[in-house]
């Protein structure tokens, strides 16, 4: 049996961020996580793009972010369980929650924070008939390694900010970026969308809006795709990756079997300090949903932030909690 104060789902970035706010209150941290390393999905889906939003960073890798975290994290001495699903949980006689992995490691914690980002997670692929045909043949659903595009014709897929952010990335690495949105209007951020047209004006990329991938062409491996444009009939252009980014299906799995308010496929909770309606479990980061949430990570930094507060006054209902400043008393006065 595994035990901490605070057992937290999902070893993330918000998921290693708590371990710094939680150690600040002298609170100890154990991290479950299926995945078989920290990081979430900055580890698995993306180590090599660039994130934009992180406050003090102007720009920094989702690799280098975890590795800044977990460096954070480290005086701390958090544990780790990878590699494994939680599965189950109940309460002992003292209130603590009893919680079970898919392989039958136990923990025990008074408080659980599920930080799981979307959770079990699977990409939204294109209606596209043959597109399995070429799946690890020319067509990905996420871009681990841009070098693996270096000097490739590429075409991306989707509208949104992976799009966008991908397109400007690639543009500089693969020998040809083309990005096909079928609106044309586009959903991510304002900046990237003023960089796409500048570069699309200026001849770097080539931008298709209005239109769809609709085919895909190739023998054991893929050659060329169809593009389908509204009103225009259908262009086909040679291509040796087709990416489509439209996001991905989250998926609760066994969480949503812990009779916790679940609203299309997230946690609701109170904004207060980001509790569930089960006493003593929380949810921080893009795995929870209330009035106005923004599913960024320097959301879920803030969500953390207030989540070890309420946690430590459930630990230690008569300690008084005061907030100590880190330019004060550094990491190492707490």
């Amino acid at each position: 049996m595994i035990e901490t104060d605070i057992l937290i789902i999902g070893a993330g970035p918000c998921g290693l961020f708590t371990v710094f706010e939680a150690g600040l209150l002298k609170l100890r941290c154990h991290l479950v996580d299926s995945l078989p390393q920290p990081g979430g999905q900055l580890t698995e889906i993306y180590p090599k793009k660039p994130i934009y939003d992180i406050p003090g960073f102007p720009s920094v890798l989702a690799g280098d972010l975890v590795e800044h975290l977990m460096d954070q994290a480290r005086p701390f001495k958090p544990g780790f369980t990878l590699g494994e699903r939680a599965e189950t949980v109940e309460k002992d006689e003292e209130g603590n929650f009893i919680l079970t992995t898919n392989k039958g490691t136990k923990h025990k914690a008074p408080v659980i924070a599920i930080a799981g980002g979307l959770g079990c997670f699977e990409p939204r692929k294109p209606p596209i008939s043959n597109i399995t045909d070429f799946e690890d043949k020319g067509v990905e659903y996420i871009i681990k390694d841009p070098e693996f595009y270096r000097g490739k014709r590429v075409v991306i897929a989707g509208g949104g900010d992976s799009a966008l952010d991908w397109t400007i990335f690639l543009s500089n690495v693969a020998s040809e970026v083309s990005l096909v949105h079928r609106r044309s209007s586009f959903r991510g951020h304002l900046d990237s969308v003023q960089k796409v047209m500048d570069m699309a004006e200026s001849g770097k990329i080539n931008l298709v809006t209005n239109a769809e991938v609709t085919g895909l062409n190739g023998d054991d491996q893929l050659s060329e795709v169809t593009i389908t444009k509204q009103d225009h009939g259908e262009i086909v252009k040679k291509a040796d990756h087709f990416v489509p980014l439209f996001g991905l299906s989250p998926k609760l799995g066994p969480l949503a079997d812990w009779g916790l308010n679940i609203s299309k496929n997230s946690i609701e909770v109170d904004t207060f300090d980001y509790s569930t309606n089960v006493e003593g479990i929380y949810a921080i980061g893009d795995i929870n949903t209330y009035p106005g949430k923004l599913k960024l990570i320097l959301c879920g930094f803030h969500e953390a932030t207030l989540m070890v507060q309420s946690a430590f006054k459930r630990i230690y209902p008569d300690k008084n909690l005061v907030l100590k400043y880190t330019t004060v008393n550094g990491v190492n006065g707490f």
